[in-house]
């Protein structure tokens, strides 16, 4: 089906160029002289002693670089600090850079978090922070409650939380509970200073709190829900066994809420989220001819009940109109075995297991992380049809052993099936698309 293989890398092409940090932030952010407004709020630069920038997150160096680019002149009367997995260059002398670490922290990550803790302290209610916050700001600043944790006890907890089967909402809720930067503490270490974050968001929508575990947001999780997960996902037994104490004690801080009085001077704008992917996904495809059904039900579901999900949903769609366009946004969740050593990542394990269901039928899916990684592979997901399966078996491999041993990079690079962007400096979680002639 080449058309149509040729079609879906189109419209997925297309959503990841579209949808983009740089192109939001002009159309969002604007400037006349020293007055910034962001939407409906407004910010007049000069009123304040400081204007400073924090920059965290996989697209912490398009966010911080578009912002900056539409201050113009008023550009130079900010200070910050930027926080990315890569290499990025500060912007100007007044803003230091720390390459940290993903998807577990590093000593960069403790060291970043530390710089900012310190900076946001020592400004005053005539000081200005603005927080451009994104996905992967979890393990790129990062420092727990008691600040003489090791590096090596964080980075295991960060581990353990990833690699289970908790959904991320989960995930932050346990991570902000432990943390001096998640939940809340940094607007809290910022207060009373005037606060403004610009996220984009690689969380459900509605749970901007989840977004780099919400750093700047009241937390709407609360130390029952901290309880309530561990037991849920058997986290217990996963964690390392100071932490697995230290939850199980229940002498864990509470994080701070809606109404207290640190968010009094807090404002916050989404810039882009999973819905912007489907958006322009299905503008594309629609300009393609194709007939756009937008379905995230398996959202935060394991890969294969979501694969099951999104075929069976396709086929009772081609029942009813042809040439149907399935869009989904989210992620799925892959449970990984302690001491599992494939290569690979929840989007092309899911392609597996979409591929060993659609064996034979005229249906092509796509799957691919908005930031250009998934899991520990070097692809961004891939592309999978009805011939997988039997091309697979004759190129010497088997769909269902690479599915047993988490190993789904190495079959779908040998089958051409890979998709590889590279990092893209964007995450708005993950685009699974579905067509069927």
């Amino acid at each position: 089906m080449p058309t149509v293989r040729e079609d879906i890398l189109d419209i997925f092409q297309y959503a990841f160029r579209t949808a983009r940090v740089e192109r939001a932030m002009q159309e969002r952010v604007q400037f006349l002289g020293e007055v910034m407004e962001v939407d409906s709020h407004r910010y007049d630069l000069s009123r304040f002693d400081r204007c400073v920038v924090i920059s965290m997150g996989k697209a912490a160096e398009p966010m911080a670089a578009s912002f900056l680019a539409a201050g113009g002149a008023a550009a130079t009367l900010f200070e910050g600090i930027l926080v990315a997995p890569d290499p990025v260059e500060a912007p100007s002398e007044r803003f230091i850079t720390f390459q940290a670490g993903h998807p577990s922290p590093n000593a960069a990550s403790v060291e970043a978090a530390e710089t900012i803790l310190q900076l946001l302290s020592s400004l005053s209610d005539r000081d200005f922070v603005v927080f451009l916050v994104s996905g992967g700001g979890s393990s790129l600043v990062e420092q727990f409650l008691d600040p003489d944790t090791p590096l090596e006890l964080i980075a295991a907890t960060h581990k353990a939380l990833v690699e289970s089967a908790a959904p991320i909402t989960a995930i932050n809720t346990v991570r902000k509970h432990l943390s001096a930067v998640k939940g809340g503490r940094l607007a809290a270490a910022a207060a009373p200073a005037e606060q403004l974050t610009i996220a984009v968001s690689d969380v459900p929508a509605g749970k901007l709190d989840a977004l780099a575990s919400g750093p700047t947001t009241p937390d709407n999780s609360t130390l029952n829900d901290v309880y309530a997960a561990v037991e849920q996902y058997g986290l217990q037994a996963r964690l390392p066994a100071a932490v697995a104490a230290q939850v199980s004690s229940r002498l864990l801080e509470e994080t701070p809420k809606r109404g207290d009085a640190i968010f009094a001077r807090s404002r916050w704008v989404l810039l882009l989220d999973s819905t912007s992917l489907e958006s322009t996904a299905g503008k594309r495809a629609a300009e393609l001819g194709w007939q756009v059904v937008v379905d995230d039900t398996c959202d935060d579901w394991p890969a294969e009940e979501a694969a099951a999900y999104l075929v069976n949903r396709m086929r009772e769609l081609r029942r009813l109109s042809g040439r149907v366009c399935l869009l989904s946004a989210g992620e799925v969740t892959v449970t990984i075995p302690q001491g599992a050593t494939g290569n690979g990542g929840r989007n092309q394990h899911f392609l597996l297991e979409a591929a060993r269901r659609i064996a034979g039928e005229e249906m092509v899916v796509l799957s691919a992380g908005s930031d250009g990684v998934d899991g520990n592979s070097p692809a961004a997901g891939g592309v999978v049809d009805g011939t997988t399966v039997e091309r697979a078996l004759r190129a010497g491999s088997s769909v269902e052993d690479a599915l047993q041993s988490f190993n789904s990079y190495p079959l779908l690079e040998k089958l051409g099936d890979a998709i590889t962007t590279g990092p893209t400096g964007n995450n708005l979680r993950d685009l699974r698309i579905v067509l069927a002639p």
